[in-house]
């Protein structure tokens, strides 16, 4: 069976409590320009070198022991992919904002799918 989600991490989350400092904090980390566009008032999308990007996010941020998705998978057909996780048998949620969807493995790891551009 032909898979439409790629074999390559497209991002990797990180939840912060406040995306503004959290963005100044890594790009100081980092050695990067803290002038990209926060988006959505809770994304911030760090320029990283090689193929998968480090995202911070705010939205619904719990604390350490707050359940997100830590990376996603990348896809062209976000649709695709979860009817895809629907005929293996995944648990999985809705199409959200019309580009991912999150799932969870075997062990009920909560995993996203999703169909955004990846710098790289």
């Amino acid at each position: 069976m032909l898979s439409p989600i790629a074999p390559r991490i497209g991002a990797v989350f990180i939840p912060v409590s406040d995306i503004h400092a959290a963005r100044d904090w890594y790009c100081r980390l980092l050695g990067l320009q803290p002038d990209g566009e926060v988006l959505f008032g809770h994304i911030y999308v760090l320029p990283m070198n090689g193929g998968s990007g480090l995202v911070l996010d705010s939205k619904d941020y719990a604390g350490p022991n707050d359940r997100k998705p830590l990376f996603h998978f990348a896809t062209r057909d976000i649709v695709a992919a979860r009817d895809f996780l629907a005929r293996i048998g995944a648990a999985h949620e809705q199409i959200a904002d019309g580009v991912f969807v999150r799932f969870e493995d075997p062990d009920g790891n909560l995993l996203m799918v999703a169909d955004v551009p990846v710098a790289g």
